[in-house]
């Protein structure tokens, strides 16, 4: 049963908000005008499920009336809209649910062969042109930051930063080690290979989200190179930077501009250190959940892509299904995200309930 003065606590924020809006209020206004739109399908959903319950309750009196015809007209409606509450009641829980403050945000995915020497670079290449098409989709604006191709047309490592509302929120359970099951085409024999590519899924983050001090980055600048060690430009372009206090390092030598190189390494670092904040500050709860979605550790085996049985399995939540090409080409994505939510969702109303 829904908490009676939770929502009536909410309808009244809903409607403080609403008057210092109204009224031109200045202080805080876009803090303000932020919670009240996020505020705004939680009160429809709890007018909704009140008005269902008026409903029922007015259908209830009039089976218990006097009136034969009324009450005959009134025990079909009443089935009807009692059926209907526990949706309605579900619909306002999941509503209250505390929210992730990243999903709404773009997000960077990082895509690196794992395991399986060439053939793990194909698939990694192919799990990136997956995202890419995943992205277009849904309308989302992808940007490459780094490609390190291999020889045979695979990828050593993919980032790329995808821009849209919602992204990090569809795009966060992508994280962890991706395994392919196939016969590479290198493969004289017919045999079945095993390989692997990891994904890091990251919220893009601003400078004003984490503070990164000059003092504690080292700063090195060399000259680009491309496949087969040739010179891309004869110019000190490409750029590494160090975070010095964890040791992480990006290098960036996409861009003909040493400018531009440093601005797209600060991008990865910037999130990479948010990630590492999220991760800390989650790991309890990541622990608590990890039966349902898992903790989005990206040395976990999440996903298993077999192409000779044409089936993709995701562990975490034993789903699987028969159309891996599909899903590979990022039109049946959404077929398993759209479960691994909703499990997340459970865990959390389990976790809400037992509290």
């Amino acid at each position: 049963m829904l908490p009676q003065a939770k929502l009536d606590q909410v309808l009244r924020r809903h409607e403080e908000l609403g008057a210092a809006l109204a009224a031109g209020s200045r202080e805080r206004f876009v803090e303000m005008s932020k919670e009240f739109a996020e505020l705004e399908p939680v009160v429809a959903g709890i007018r909704a499920y009140r008005a269902l319950q008026r409903e029922v309750a007015d259908l209830e009196a009039l089976v218990a009336g006097e009136d034969r015809e009324m009450r005959e007209l009134a025990e079909g409606e009443l089935t009807e809209k009692k059926a209907a509450l526990p949706a309605a009641e579900r619909a306002v829980q999941l509503a209250l649910l505390p929210k992730d403050a990243d999903d709404e945000r773009s997000a960077i995915v990082e895509v690196r062969a794992g395991t399986g020497g060439d053939e793990a670079a194909l698939f990694a290449a192919e799990l990136f042109r997956m995202y890419q098409r995943y992205a277009a989709l849904h309308g989302w604006r992808v940007e490459i930051m780094s490609l390190s191709e291999s020889d045979l047309g695979g990828l050593k490592e993919g980032i790329a930063t995808v821009s849209g509302r919602g992204v990090f929120a569809r795009l966060k359970f992508e994280s962890g080690v991706h395994r392919v099951q196939r016969v590479p085409e290198t493969e004289g024999s017919g045999r079945i290979h095993t390989s692997a590519a990891t994904v890091a899924v990251m919220p893009e983050v601003e400078d004003i989200d984490i503070k990164i001090e000059d003092k504690d980055l080292r700063i090195d600048v060399f000259r680009s190179q491309g496949a087969g060690g040739q010179h891309v430009n004869t110019t000190d372009s490409a750029v590494r930077i160090t975070h010095l206090p964890t040791g992480l390092m990006v290098v960036q030598q996409d861009e003909k501009s040493q400018h531009k190189n440093k601005a797209k390494a600060m991008k990865v670092l910037r999130a990479r250190l948010y990630e590492q904040q999220r991760e800390a500050r989650d790991s309890a709860r990541a622990a608590d959940r990890k039966g349902q979605v898992g903790s989005g550790d990206r040395s976990e085996r999440i996903r298993t892509y077999n192409f000779p049985q044409g089936r993709v399995t995701d562990h975490r939540i034993g789903l699987t299904l028969y159309k891996v090409e599909k899903v590979v080409a990022g039109e049946a994505l959404d077929e398993i995200i759209d479960v691994l939510i909703a499990e997340d969702q459970a865990a959390k109303l389990a976790a809400e309930e037992a509290a």
